[in-house]
């Protein structure tokens, strides 16, 4: 509801309201939790450990 009150509030200044304004850390905040219940429910951390080690190897750490 918020968002369409912004949208609102910029049409009737007249000008266009901006598309894909959320914040990278709220949508960071909205993703994690499912990330996180989503290898717990399916067990993969193992994957996610390796790929972060692999990651890792190709930095050159």
């Amino acid at each position: 509801m918020a968002d369409t009150a912004t949208r609102a509030m910029f049409r009737a200044r007249g000008r266009e309201a901006p598309a894909g304004t959320r914040h990278p850390l709220v949508a960071a905040a909205m993703v994690l939790p499912l990330a996180a219940l989503l290898v717990v429910v399916f067990g993969g951390w193992d994957a996610v450990v390796t790929q972060a080690s692999s990651v890792g190897v190709m930095l050159g750490r």
